[in-house]
């Protein structure tokens, strides 16, 4: 099936350049000239949305939705340090203001918003929805970043100890971590094309960048009774990169009248990215069914309005836009045409970026 895919870059508040990306249903092989909701997508540590998430936004678009990502300050092909968080919350307030211009665009306004979030990606769906309650009608989190592990939370001293150099060496590779894309995917061959994409980070985290994620995890495990929206969490029950009792504590902390946990027997860590086709199949299954469940007819959805100032919230830089299938739209370099002959007109290539995706064991809360 055919989908469009447009790239952009937009500059932050802080004057920093960063990457996104949509995918969204082609009109020509739908009933609709617009998608039945929108799907704003966070990704996970070290992580990136145009290679990594590609097969998600892919789906989703021809499940009939509008899917938009942005590779964090740091990550991927944006601007800044490679993976260094100086504050947890100069990420959540970026997507928040990229997420907004998007619902702000004039033929989407009316629009459902969904935020799917993986890892550490849960963790910044959750943070938008404290930071504007009412704003998404739901969110699917997989795997999410909410709460530290009993078995994996780091000693007092130790967070005391690291905590004292935090503002003396900020960016130093300094905390210790085993190989974690070993342990997140199952399927062998996937997880090479993982490890092969020089998009993540495959270093040591950075001191200041564990204890953001280390703080952040500690305040959302302490609030996950104000969770209100909507939500899907699923969980692999042979995950061990990150503990299935955090989703099942998120399940039952929440305030949420709607709240909906699937755990899957024998799955990994990564399972959108890293499991067989079959189980790959069985989880976009479920969260299709859940998103057209919360979006269609009598699902009662009502969209809170947004102003048409908040389009203007992040600086336009440059994009092109790509159409394909699903079977033939690999990520193109610049000046390279893809199948349809549409060449690429930005002034920014993909580059060989160093980004992150492992997680400190020594503060390791949820990838």
């Amino acid at each position: 099936m055919e989908f469009q895919y447009r790239e952009e870059y937009v500059k932050n508040s802080r004057g920093v350049e960063l990457f996104t990306c949509r995918w969204l249903p082609n009109p020509s092989s739908s009933s609709s000239s617009s998608p039945k909701a929108l799907v704003f997508l966070c990704h996970g540590y070290g992580m990136e949305c145009s290679g990594f998430m590609r097969e998600i936004g892919i789906r989703l678009a021809q499940s009939g939705y509008g899917v938009f990502g942005m590779d964090y300050e740091g990550h991927g092909r944006s601007g800044g340090s490679r993976c260094y968080i100086k504050k947890f919350e100069n990420i959540v307030n970026d997507c928040d203001d990229f997420f907004r211009s998007v619902a702000a665009e004039k033929d989407l306004r009316e629009k459902g918003r969904f935020l799917y979030g993986e890892s550490m990606g849960g963790a910044v769906s959750l943070l938008l929805h404290k930071k504007r309650p009412s704003f998404y009608n739901g969110a699917v989190l997989v795997a999410p970043m909410c709460k530290i592990s009993e078995k994996l939370k780091p000693h007092p001293v130790v967070v005391n100890i690291l905590t004292g150099f935090e503002e003396l060496i900020p960016k130093w590779k300094i905390v210790p971590t085993k190989d974690v894309i070993d342990a997140a995917f199952k399927d062998p061959v996937k997880r090479e094309e993982i490890r092969n994409n020089k998009l993540i980070y495959q270093d040591k985290p950075r001191l200041k960048t564990a204890l953001e994620m280390l703080r952040t995890s500690m305040r959302l495990e302490e609030s996950l009774h104000h969770v209100t929206l909507p939500f899907l969490v699923l969980h692999g029950d042979a995950d061990t990169v990150t503990d299935p009792e955090i989703s099942k504590a998120l399940y039952q902390q929440a305030g949420s009248n709607d709240k909906t946990i699937k755990l899957y027997p024998g799955m990994w860590h990564g399972l959108t990215a890293g499991e067989t086709d079959d189980n790959v199949r069985i989880v976009f299954a479920d969260i299709v069914s859940w998103l057209d469940g919360h979006s269609g007819e009598g699902s009662g959805i009502v969209v809170e309005p947004i102003e048409e100032a908040d389009h203007k919230l992040m600086i336009k830089c440059s994009s092109w836009t790509l159409s394909g299938k699903s079977n033939n739209s690999k990520k193109k370099k610049k000046g390279q045409s893809n199948n349809n002959g549409i060449t690429s007109s930005s002034g920014h290539g993909a580059g060989r970026y160093l980004c992150g995706f492992k997680e400190p064991r020594a503060l390791h809360s949820a990838m």
